[in-house]
């Protein structure tokens, strides 16, 4: 009782802390807050530019000091073909960027910074430092990347002081690129602000170039954003909407603000509908969900509903609560880019018109999505180096959730640009689809995942980060079972919620909650590009005999064909091999046609093993991995044999498949002609 009690009062506290700030009131902190901004911005659609000044307020929470502050200026990423992200987004074989060539002058984006000033209070005095700004890339040195701001100060801000900046600038807003920017009269609005970095404990900061392959890393603080865009445009915002001022000109401000996050984005047009709907679960705090959609999407408003509400109930119940009591969520315009994206108390989910229900749209994405707000809203781990920790943990998480609410999808095929959907559904898609299984076989190798995440290779970047994490939580949850997984995750969520963990703090929590040094499990998934691939390599199963000479009656004599009989006994023999480097133990089972089983564990570190039995009846088959808990290897089918093949079973089962994807054929060929 006393335990429950206490559950609810700190359950209690973080709502007071996220939810009251919001609403203009200070309560009790609940993150660190040494980050906070307060920022007014005004949008010019028919130019494509944002107007915007912001006053940084920054609290020193290291025991170093520093002369300069480190800013992000996302934008200028897209400034020229010339910056780094775009340099390493045409290393992929499908740039995500749109050809560079068909760019016209207006699609392209940057950040000018018009003036950065210290203003007066505590330990500083006004400063005027604007000529003194310079930018760096200190990730790859690249002298055209413009990426990173670096501010020098007149004095350091000494460990637990704080200073205030103010920063006057003006952006052209890009035709999308990286699920930010324009398509028409939408406009959706990440990344969009000076930034400043993170000053780590060791006194250096953490401030990368914009990359191809990787995210965001920032503090958590209060955010007090202003936001000036034409009258009758509905807005979508980070935190809580304090009131709209119309203006002379023809427009009106929106002020939003928020506590405890580490991120503000925002979304305009004329073109938005207005749902909305509270989501109420025993044991979990009350959430309003306010959904931003397309007017053409009007007939899936409860489905996206019936997606986040099933992200919050399980997210909630398995790892924590969610704590903000309310979430934004945004139908994109049709092909705008900006589908499929998280920020704090806001993301993008995506759909077409024709998106049947069943075959995972807009469910899966919308899963996903509201799930980041526990993994990477919540629990900010570093995104640049560390993406893995909040994609992959998020990954399986969305895929568990999908199969719980919803059961397994079925296959969606499209057509004519994606717009005409057939589906096939007798043909269901498992989870470890929905994870990447197949995308993560072809890239394996491609990077070791311990590398931070920004020099992964653009192209198979999201296959580590995302599918092999998510595969091998899936084989820790199969090896340890899904209650200890559980207990594990929802630990290292209430410890490193509001905080910034790293890959050793989940490492070390995962060996604790489970009761076992978990040090060998990780050396072979995290700190090494291993391949997992287990076969069974030959099997025989003969009666027993002897050739040659035995000892009858004290002397030796040659042994006759009598020696074998057909009925028995059989000796058995069975070559397991592993195929490549990836070591984890895995457990062999024999089954014989009497309906004997034997179940033999191999730590799987030879690179083969034999097996031999001596039993009453033959082999029928064997399987490395039965259970498949081993989900990382890459070749499943060559697990398993069988002594005597058995070809007619397997035709007609794969005769059969084609029958139902030959009808499904035919089907769509008689709706179209």
């Amino acid at each position: 009782m006393v335990v429950r009690c206490a559950v609810h009062l700190a359950r209690l506290i973080l709502w007071l802390g996220v939810v009251l700030p919001a609403a203009g009131q200070q309560a009790v902190e609940i993150s660190s807050r040494n980050a906070n901004y307060t920022i007014q911005v005004r949008l010019h659609p028919e130019t494509k530019m944002l107007e915007g000044m912001e006053v940084l307020e920054w609290r020193n929470t290291t025991r170093f000091s520093t002369s300069e502050l480190w800013f992000h200026l996302y934008w200028n990423a897209w400034r020229n073909s010339r910056s780094t992200w775009l340099r390493e987004d045409a290393l992929r074989t499908e740039p995500r960027a749109d050809s560079l060539q068909q760019r016209r002058p207006e699609d392209w984006g940057y950040v000018q910074i018009e003036a950065v000033r210290v203003l007066p209070g505590g330990a500083f005095g006004a400063a005027e430092l604007t000529q003194q700004v310079r930018y760096e890339s200190p990730d790859d040195a690249n002298p055209e990347d413009r990426t990173v701001l670096v501010v020098p100060l007149p004095r350091p801000v000494g460990p637990g002081e704080t200073i205030r900046v103010e920063l006057v600038w003006k952006s052209k807003i890009p035709r999308t690129f990286a699920r930010t920017g324009f398509r028409g009269n939408y406009f959706f609005l990440a990344h969009w602000f000076p930034k400043l970095g993170v000053f780590e404990p060791d006194g250096t900061w953490n401030n990368h170039q914009f990359h191809a392959a990787t995210e965001f890393y920032a503090d958590y603080g209060l955010y007090d954003v202003q936001i000036t865009v034409p009258r009758g445009w509905l807005v979508g915002a980070t935190g809580v909407a304090l009131g709209v001022t119309e203006n002379p000109d023809g427009t009106a401000t929106h002020r939003y603000q928020q506590a405890d996050v580490h991120d503000f984005a925002w979304t305009t047009s004329p073109d938005f509908r207005e749902a909305r709907r509270r989501f109420e679960r025993s044991g979990l705090p009350a959430v309003d969900i306010r959904l931003l959609y397309q007017p053409e999407h009007a007939g899936q408003i409860e489905r996206h509903f019936r997606a986040v509400e099933a992200a919050l109930e399980h997210y909630g119940l398995w790892f924590g609560p969610y704590p903000y009591g309310h979430v934004t969520v945004i139908d994109p315009a049709y092909e705008s880019g900006s589908g499929g994206m998280e920020y704090p108390t806001l993301f993008t989910c995506g759909t077409r018109y024709w998106a049947p229900f069943g075959g995972g749209q807009p469910e899966g994405v919308t899963i996903h999505e509201a799930g980041h707000q526990f993994w990477y809203g919540l629990v900010g781990n570093n995104e640049f180096e560390h993406a893995w920790i909040d994609e992959g943990l998020n990954t399986f998480s969305e895929e568990r959730v999908a199969e719980v609410a919803y059961g397994q999808w079925f296959f969606v095929r499209r057509f004519f640009r994606e717009f005409v959907p057939v589906w096939l559904r007798d043909v269901r898609r498992s989870r470890l689809h929905g994870m990447g299984l197949d995308r993560y076989r072809a890239a394996a190798r491609s990077d070791v995942p311990a590398t931070p995440t920004y020099r992964y290779h653009p192209e198979t970047a999201s296959a580590i980060t995302y599918s092999k994490t998510a595969l091998w939580l899936t084989t820790l949850e199969r090896m340890l079972g899904w209650e200890t997984l559980q207990r594990i995750l929802a630990t290292f969520f209430e410890r490193y919620r509001f905080r910034h963990p790293k890959p050793e703090d989940f490492f070390r929590t995962a060996s604790e909650v489970a009761g076992q040094d978990l040090t060998w499990f990780f050396d072979q998934v995290f700190y090494r590009a291993a391949v997992f691939d287990y076969a069974v390599q030959s099997v025989a199963s003969e009666p027993v005999r002897t050739l040659g000479y035995v000892e009858r009656n004290g002397t030796l004599a040659l042994a006759g064909e009598e020696s074998a009989r057909e009925e028995g006994p059989y000796e058995t023999r069975v070559v397991v091999r592993r195929l490549q480097d990836g070591i984890l133990p895995v457990e062999v089972l024999f089954v014989f046609e009497d309906g004997e089983r034997i179940r033999e564990s191999w730590d799987g570190r030879a690179l083969w093993k034999l097996y031999t039995f001596t039993r009453p009846a033959r082999l029928e088959y064997v399987v490395i991995d039965p259970e498949r808990k081993i989900v990382l290897d890459t070749h499943y089918t060559n697990n398993s044999r069988r002594l005597q093949p058995r070809p007619q079973f397997v035709a007609t089962k794969w005769a059969a498949k084609w029958m139902v994807w030959l009808q499904d054929f035919l089907h769509t060929l008689t709706f179209l002609f």
